[in-house]
């Protein structure tokens, strides 16, 4: 429910941290984005790093959820409930959108350097069901059953939080459902490398950087699908075009962002 952001301080703050250096300001800042960014023990405080610096926060949104600067002006987390419920929602979107871009984009390059041959992603589907073992009736059941089955477990988990690692829940593999928290699994299952087993503030800003990630994801998805309707093309493609001639090969030449301009067409 918060807006996309970046921190400066705390983004100067990760590389120095990456890199084995100190910034000066960094040692500071760094822990002062985590505590008011994800965890804000204080409260909304003034030093609360907001989507837009000095407007008002609603009084729902306490600096308590990962990603939180303070963006609802519909209001639509007002309900304790229903903000629980957004912030699962967001987060599951945030991990599907970050690996449809990552499926988008790798293929593409990797097919551009001609070490796969694969098609776009518009046209994945068409070729894989072309291509299948089986009919795409017999796949569309399949998956709805097992998507179902898998979403059927979350929401069984968000009820009760934990309750999908409660022994004879399923076929004594519920230790590798055990979580941190609603949303948040771990076991050798989701957290092989066991990055949330690390210390608190660790894992305060791994659940940050995820949420920034995925809310780009999301619209970086979004702007994939608008750029095919648009040029029938794809990013990488698009991007190569654009890079050749940013003056004639932009989004206000190509026919569709800004119609019924007719100078501005190619």
């Amino acid at each position: 429910m918060a807006a996309f952001t970046l921190h400066t301080s705390s983004l100067t703050a990760s590389k120095a941290a990456f890199a084995g250096k100190n910034v000066k300001g960094a040692s500071t800042a760094r822990p002062q984005a985590i505590r008011a960014g994800v965890v804000a023990k204080a409260g909304a405080g003034p030093d609360r790093p907001l989507w837009l610096p000095g407007s008002k926060v609603p009084g729902h949104l306490k600096g308590e959820l990962p990603g939180d600067y303070g963006f609802d002006p519909l209001k639509l987390g007002a309900n304790p409930q229903a903000l629980r419920w957004y912030q699962q929602a967001e987060l599951v979107h945030c991990r599907y959108a970050m690996t449809a871009v990552a499926g988008i984009l790798i293929p593409s390059l990797l097919t551009k350097a001609h070490i796969l041959n694969v098609p776009e992603f518009f046209d994945a589907g068409k070729v894989s069901i072309q291509n299948s073992f089986a009919p795409f009736s017999t796949l569309l059941v399949v998956q709805f059953f097992l998507f179902g089955w898998v979403e059927g477990k979350r929401w069984m988990d968000f009820r009760k939080p934990n309750s999908q690692a409660e022994p004879g829940s399923f076929l004594g593999l519920e230790g590798a459902f055990k979580q941190q928290a609603n949303g948040y699994p771990g076991g050798i299952l989701f957290d092989p490398l066991g990055f949330s087993r690390g210390s608190e503030e660790s894992l305060a800003e791994y659940k940050v950087k995820e949420v920034k990630n995925g809310r780009l994801a999301m619209l970086a998805f979004l702007g994939f699908n608008a750029q095919y309707l648009a040029t029938g093309k794809g990013p990488i493609d698009n991007l190569v075009d654009h890079l050749s001639n940013p003056a004639a090969i932009n989004f206000t030449t190509n026919g569709v962002s800004l119609p019924g301009i007719p100078f501005m067409q190619p």
